[in-house]
């Protein structure tokens, strides 16, 4: 499982969390809370999204004058950090042979040349599944169920959703955040 920390200056930072390595889906594990709360120590608030696919990002919404070296080196200490805290879950290594039933908090994704699927995107599968906006709420309660089937959302259920709660994307593009100095 990949948890992609991208943080991007300007503009939304994104935690990225995929299933690998025997793990199947990332909604239903708990790491994302240990990543929101982490964020949320260093003062900082992230939004939950769900990839559309196997994987789940958490969006931090950056000032625009944060320097692309300075975001980059926030995420890998944030990831190293949290590896040495939890190294029976979580490692920051992209090394596939450590990462058997982990999580990989991938720092390197802040970086321009990378690419997240973007909030309500469409995914190319048979039946095709919508990459949406959750809360920490939802995300809590897979992780206590152990099943991330609420997760995952098609196209008419993403439209419901937005009608019931609005856009829970809104406030990643509203935000401006400082990155820590920790």
């Amino acid at each position: 499982m990949a948890l992609w920390l991208v943080l991007y200056a300007g503009y939304a930072a994104t935690l990225g969390m995929e299933a690998v390595g025997g793990l199947e889906y990332a909604g239903h594990e708990p790491h994302h809370l240990l990543v929101a709360e982490s964020l949320a120590n260093d003062g900082l608030l992230a939004h939950p999204k769900t990839s559309g696919s196997k994987g789940m990002q958490a969006y931090v919404a950056l000032d625009a004058d944060a320097p692309v070296e300075e975001v980059h080196g926030y995420a890998r200490r944030l990831a190293e950090r949290l590896e040495k805290a939890y190294p029976k879950l979580i490692v920051s290594k992209m090394d596939k042979s450590v990462r058997r039933k982990k999580v990989l908090i991938d720092w390197s994704q802040n970086n321009r040349a990378k690419t997240t699927v973007a909030p309500y995107s469409l995914r190319a599968r048979r039946c095709p599944t919508v990459s949406c906006p959750v809360t920490w709420e939802e995300v809590s309660n897979a992780a206590e169920s152990e099943d991330g089937s609420d997760l995952v959302f098609e196209s008419d259920a993403v439209l419901d959703r937005i009608e019931r709660h609005g856009d829970l994307f809104a406030p990643v593009l509203e935000l401006k955040q400082k990155v820590p100095k920790v």
